[in-house]
């Protein structure tokens, strides 16, 4: 019979308020998540919120060793759902890892005891009797492995890895002073967006980005420029391929890394970015972001020679540079066009007016706004906040990581493109 009251618990959960708050590529997935008795296992609640936030249903599996070191309750305050530390009568093992009852099974951390029954059909605890099953029904096991270095060096550990290893998956973990260190919450979750590639909506969207500044030439060797780093738009374009997106980044001279698994083309001056944009627009997208710093005016008759230094002044003229972003539904009409405005030093009121001016000038669908004047972010330029402005309401991303920013920024796109 159905416990109608442990489902009306569940749904009114308040750690449920936060799933698909992070994004939507693990909607409506259930993951099992085994923790075993090591030490970390206390970033495990960390880890089943890092996966709530992007739309996973998660179930916690304890070893008794982990109950003396975390108690029950912190898992299911973390994540709504009981959590199973001892088998019952109820078989909890076949609920949630029999034929397509879960989608992935996740250990973390996962010991050397645990890898070892798993490589040998040994069920003699909740965690182990689960596993058992999940690897009979096939469904995917992600391990992330903690032990003492000597352990990991162990003949018999590397066997039963060396048999396990592709049969399931591992994550790599951390060698950090002679211990073998499961991964961080974070780089798991990175890593189950990466591999299983759970459908996201953005997931085989080809999208085209702009980032970074621009140089305008004054001669051969001086430039005009500004300050842009690149990061957001790097940030970002890294949050798309991990959604599965197709990203082509036109990227100015940054000092931030581009992401891997991006088609990069680099380039220098407002004209350069222009043209690639311009020439890869022949191709169909679906998105198209405008996150570069691009030049608004650049020297009207550069030097083609290096300008002597003297004792008098120079005078450079300077003429009006094309926007890109209002030439982008010219190309294709249908595309969903993403435009950043930066501003300093204006009230919110004001950055709203001129981030709506932009958004009719452009014919963008939405635009990302905000003010790199304002002294909290000369104080401390890795966290920002970033206004969205579309044709509905304002929405605010709050005061944030530059991380976390690209996150929201990611999930309003989902949004739009639903």
């Amino acid at each position: 019979m159905v416990d109608k009251k442990k489902i009306s618990w569940k749904k009114d959960h308040p750690s449920l308020d936060i799933v698909n708050s992070s994004g939507v590529e693990l909607s409506d997935k259930k993951i099992v998540l085994c923790v075993a008795g090591s030490v970390a296992a206390y970033k495990a609640i960390e880890l089943a919120r890092l996966l709530m936030r992007h739309g996973a249903d998660v179930t916690c599996v304890t070893s008794s060793a982990v109950t003396k070191l975390v108690k029950p309750d912190y898992f299911k305050w973390a994540t709504g759902n009981e959590v199973i530390t001892k088998l019952t009568g109820e078989l909890e093992h076949i609920r949630l890892a029999d034929y397509n009852q879960a989608d992935l099974i996740v250990v973390y951390p996962a010991t050397a005891n645990t890898l070892g029954k798993l490589a040998n059909g040994i069920d003699d605890t909740p965690v182990s009797t689960v596993l058992t099953v999940g690897f009979g029904s096939k469904i995917p096991i992600l391990l992330c492995l903690a032990m003492h270095a000597s352990m990991y060096d162990n003949v018999a550990v590397k066997k039963n890895i060396e048999f396990l290893k592709n049969k399931i998956d591992f994550q790599k973990p951390q060698m950090i002073e002679g211990k073998v260190k499961a991964p961080e919450p974070e780089d798991v979750l990175d890593h189950i967006l990466k591999k299983y590639g759970f459908s996201s909506i953005l997931k085989n969207k080809k999208i085209l980005m702009t980032a970074g500044p621009t140089i305008e030439y004054i001669d051969p060797v001086r430039v005009i420029t500004n300050q842009s780093s690149g990061k957001t738009g790097v940030l970002l374009a890294s949050e798309l391929i991990s959604a599965g997106s197709k990203v082509t980044l036109v990227y100015g001279p940054g000092i931030e890394k581009p992401p891997k698994g991006a088609k990069v083309i680099k380039v220098l001056t407002s004209k350069e970015m222009f043209d690639v944009v311009k020439q890869e627009m022949k191709k169909k997208f679906d998105v198209v972001i405008m996150a570069a710093a691009t030049a608004d005016y650049t020297p009207e008759n550069p030097s083609k020679k290096k300008i002597k230094s003297g004792p008098g002044r120079i005078k450079i003229s300077l003429k009006k540079i094309p926007k890109i972003i209002d030439q982008i539904k010219k190309y294709q009409k249908n595309v969903l066009l993403v435009g950043f405005k930066a501003e300093v030093n204006l009230s919110k009121k004001d950055l709203i007016r001129v981030a709506k001016q932009k958004l009719q000038d452009s014919k963008a669908d939405m635009i990302i706004a905000n003010d790199i004047g304002s002294s909290r972010y000369k104080k401390n330029p890795e966290n920002n906040e970033v206004l969205i402005i579309d044709s509905g309401k304002v929405r605010s991303s709050g005061w944030k990581k530059k991380q976390k920013i690209v996150k929201f920024i990611k999930k309003e796109i989902e949004n739009k493109l639903k």
